[in-house]
């Protein structure tokens, strides 16, 4: 990943050293597409999706998982949204009350490419811009990836606060509410994306597909 505007020589934003940090990983919603079935159980390459992505934050101080756990994958807390199916602000909200690092990666648990380079990688461009309330990816459609992110975790506490109860509030209108800038990173080309999330059947045979075709 890039920053927008680094010129030729720049010191990238990951080279800044990215201190300590706590993840809250999503692993709710009704998965409705997949039969029932939990994404974060679903399988690429032989680990569900939701080991791969409590693997990415292996390194955080505390992991918090807001759902339903991870099989046979330890963390720290295990909570639930309030009400439960309330929507992935009303999880986020959940999962800060676990969180006492300055910084907190928030991320889904359907993401099968993601990895502990990319989070490094967020945590260290939110470090080196001290104004900034965010860093997460762009996708190659210019659109943002908000639960591949890491926020300063006063700066989430607040814009969470702005919008009032999480309940069914669109998670777009928390980062709207953010008082610092966000610093946006653009996907790599090549390679799997790691901001990739498996929302239908399709996604996952082709994560499936895309994982063999790399090994």
């Amino acid at each position: 990943m890039t920053r927008p505007g680094n010129g030729p020589g720049a010191v990238p934003p990951w080279a800044a050293p990215p201190g300590p940090y706590d993840a809250v990983v999503l692993t709710g919603g009704r998965a409705s597409r997949f039969g029932g079935e939990a994404k974060a159980q679903l399988r690429v390459g032989g680990r569900t999706l939701g080991e791969r992505v409590v693997a990415a934050v292996v390194d955080a101080d505390r992991t918090i998982v807001v759902g339903p756990a991870v099989r046979d994958v330890p963390v720290d807390l295990v909570t639930r949204e309030e009400p439960p199916g309330g929507g992935p602000v009303a999880a986020i909200a959940a999962g800060l009350v676990g969180v006492r690092a300055p910084m907190v990666a928030v991320l889904a648990a359907d993401m099968p490419f993601l990895d502990a380079a990319t989070v490094r990688r967020l945590r260290s461009a939110l470090a080196a811009d001290r104004g900034a309330a965010v860093a997460l990816p762009v996708d190659t459609d210019g659109r943002d990836q908000l639960l591949c992110a890491v926020w300063r975790t006063a700066a989430l506490r607040a814009a969470l606060a702005a919008v009032g109860g999480p309940a069914g509030v669109p998670l777009r209108s928390v980062l709207a509410a953010a008082t610092g800038s966000v610093v946006r990173l653009t996907a790599d080309r090549g390679g799997l994306p790691p901001w990739f999330d498996c929302d239908t059947p399709a996604d996952l045979t082709a994560a499936r597909e895309w994982r063999e075709g790399s090994a």
